[in-house]
């Protein structure tokens, strides 16, 4: 059966519901597997077809994407142990985020994921020893701009990113979950009280931590760049925990129209449900891909780019900011 290929939802289909893919023609599975690499979905997606009748070049190529998840879900979990260990005489609570957070729980939301950079969350009077320490066990800065020094001290939510000399693998340290100009300013405090230890030690965020988390980097901090894999982890954390008293805690954290809009986007994408209103302009920038997974409908990029630096910082500010860059470059 021939099926025209508009965009990323045949992506999204065959992530929530696996025998969609049969009878894909060939311009079906070109366009489901170049949109799940452009997606950094393509472990998730190997993971969710396994054992179903697909071809064997589509086989190979997804037998191969789940080799390379399971090999990076080990460095994630390595990395993570280095850093246990380099912070494990600083007296603070150590707690992972996003795809290392999921595999180190043993999460549904980790199995096939895509991880990147190390991402932790300490509290923010620890902050100067959390630094000295990992810049003593080999990390190093990635940006060491004057510039961009003081402006992810003063103004980010996180410290400016590092690097390790001799494993060559990045670490963000946050201290919160939003840039500290965003008019949205969750409780950090709350977040890591509520947070759950691991048998190592180092913690993860509590299930409706997670949700609040994704939600927040989704639609209160970016331009929803990688927006599909946010929805299905999030969909995934649902899946396996439920939404027992996620309502409250958004509230608590400022944060309760993103988290309602990533539950409808979620039903709208990965179930039955239909989008309406300003949903559908977040369902349109999600699933800008061609049928060779190229980036699609640059208008509505565009929109959602500004609109994430507008989240940012007030236009004062990011005005100067801008200006500042651009004369730097």
């Amino acid at each position: 059966m021939v099926r025209a290929v508009s965009d990323a939802r045949i992506l999204a289909r065959a992530l929530a519901d696996p025998a969609s893919i049969v009878g894909l023609d060939s311009n079906g599975w070109t366009a489901l597997l170049t949109m799940a690499r452009a997606e950094q979905l393509i472990g998730t997606l190997a993971m969710r077809l396994d054992g179903l009748p697909m071809p064997d070049g589509v086989q190979a190529i997804l037998a191969d994407a789940r080799a390379a998840a399971e090999h990076g879900r080990r460095a994630a979990l390595w990395e993570a142990e280095m850093a246990r260990r380099a912070l494990s005489a600083v007296d603070c609570p150590v707690i992972l985020l996003k795809g290392t957070a999921f595999v180190a729980a043993g999460l549904s939301a980790g199995q096939g994921r895509s991880i990147g950079d190390l991402d932790i969350l300490v509290p923010r009077a620890s902050l100067d020893a959390v630094e000295a320490a990992l810049l003593a066990a080999g990390w190093e800065w990635v940006k060491p701009d004057p510039y961009d020094d003081v402006y992810y001290r003063r103004w980010m939510h996180e410290l400016p990113p590092l690097i390790h000399r001799d494993r060559d693998r990045m670490i963000d340290v946050h201290h919160t979950i939003l840039p500290l100009t965003a008019r949205i300013t969750p409780d950090a405090a709350a977040l890591i009280a509520g947070s759950f230890t691991l048998e190592n030690g180092l913690r993860t965020l509590s299930p409706n931590g997670m949700l609040i988390h994704a939600a927040a980097h989704l639609f209160a901090d970016g331009d929803l760049a990688g927006g599909l894999r946010n929805l299905w982890d999030i969909r995934c954390l649902i899946e396996e925990f439920g939404t027992d008293g996620l309502d409250e805690e958004a509230e608590r954290h400022g944060l309760s129209r993103e988290v309602a809009r990533s539950l409808r986007l979620i039903d709208a994408l990965f179930a039955e449900g239909t989008a309406r209103g300003a949903d559908r302009l977040y369902i349109r920038r999600i699933t800008a891909r061609d049928g060779w997974g190229r980036p699609t409908r640059p208008i509505t990029r565009l929109a959602f780019y500004v609109r994430s630096h507008w989240l940012r910082m007030p236009p004062a500010m990011l005005a100067r900011h801008l200006w500042t860059k651009w004369r730097k470059a």
